[in-house]
């Protein structure tokens, strides 16, 4: 997969730490790393609107200094850069149509209330069909963009059994394949409401239900695992809360990877409750990955 990787950049250290992690992506997958800076030329009414040669000199300022810190600490990658005039989440949802994956960063606000999710990172999730990752700016976040020796952390990624995950898997093990580390594979599953209700509950019941998730996520995993056998595959299939399960396994991991559904409906869920809460409180880069079902 040599496609290019485009990362969104508009100066805030959000953007630096996503620019940073695409372009360690962009080396460690041998792509071209594309800069976009998106520009609206409006301005809110009870602002000065900046004149257009303002705005340009700006925008070249900032792809030119970002562009050249990335050649500098990651030699060899190849960088274009871009400026686009235009509604900011419909023109990077454009600017990544043809690539491997799209990079935002997303603002830090502490352990207990995760991350501010961006009115237009939330509609590029929403609408974008190219991987979405979203990078973190606290000490872990940095860490993860940095630093070259994080392509051995393991990978996560979460998965609902009752519908289909081939695209996540495919892009999970692919990921995990080049930087050669562990995959942890996550399901988890909820006991049935009657299941708390003293005397109704029963040991046994809990014991098939556990074998029989365990069993579904071992039987989803084969062909991958037959796929890819070098890699160390980790399964958990357990009863509990997705979130939290996903929470607890991606601490310290290098990529926290999940789905959304894609719907062509413009009513309805485009984003499960699960991933929306992953990409609001995980505190490591998030690849949300758009498949059908």
């Amino acid at each position: 997969m040599n496609d290019r990787i485009v990362v969104g950049l508009d100066g805030t250290r959000e953007s630096v730490a996503a620019g940073q992690w695409a372009a360690s992506e962009a080396h460690l997958h041998n792509a071209p790393l594309h800069l976009v800076h998106v520009e609206e030329s409006t301005a809110p009414l009870d602002a000065p609107a900046p004149t257009a040669d303002v705005r340009r000199h700006w925008t070249d300022a900032l792809l030119s200094e970002a562009a050249d810190d990335l050649l500098t600490s990651h030699a060899g990658v190849v960088v274009s850069t871009e400026s686009i005039d235009g509604p900011p989440a419909a023109s990077l949802k454009k600017a990544a149509e043809d690539a491997s994956m799209l990079v935002l960063g997303s603002r830090g606000l502490g352990s207990l209330t995760g991350y501010i999710l961006g009115s237009v990172a939330m509609a590029v999730v929403h609408t974008t069909e190219r991987p979405v990752v979203l990078v973190r700016t606290d000490e872990d976040a940095e860490a993860s963009a940095g630093s070259t020796h994080t392509h051995d952390r393991p990978l996560v990624v979460g998965l609902d059994l009752s519908r289909p995950c081939d695209t996540l898997l495919a892009f999970a093990f692919a990921e995990a394949s080049l930087r050669d580390c562990a995959l942890h594979a996550v399901y988890s599953w909820k006991l049935p409401p009657v299941a708390g209700y003293g005397s109704a509950y029963d040991p046994r019941v809990h014991a098939q239900l556990d074998l029989s998730a365990r069993t579904n996520l071992s039987d989803v995993l084969r062909p991958w695992r037959e796929k890819y056998p070098a890699i160390d595959v980790i399964e958990h299939a357990s009863a509990g809360h997705p979130v939290h399960q996903l929470m607890e396994k991606a601490s310290g991991a290098g990529l926290l990877i999940v789905g959304r559904r894609i719907r062509r409906s413009p009513v309805g869920a485009h984003i499960g409750p699960v991933t929306h809460s992953v990409i609001h409180h995980a505190r490591v880069p998030v690849a949300v990955i758009a498949h059908r079902y």
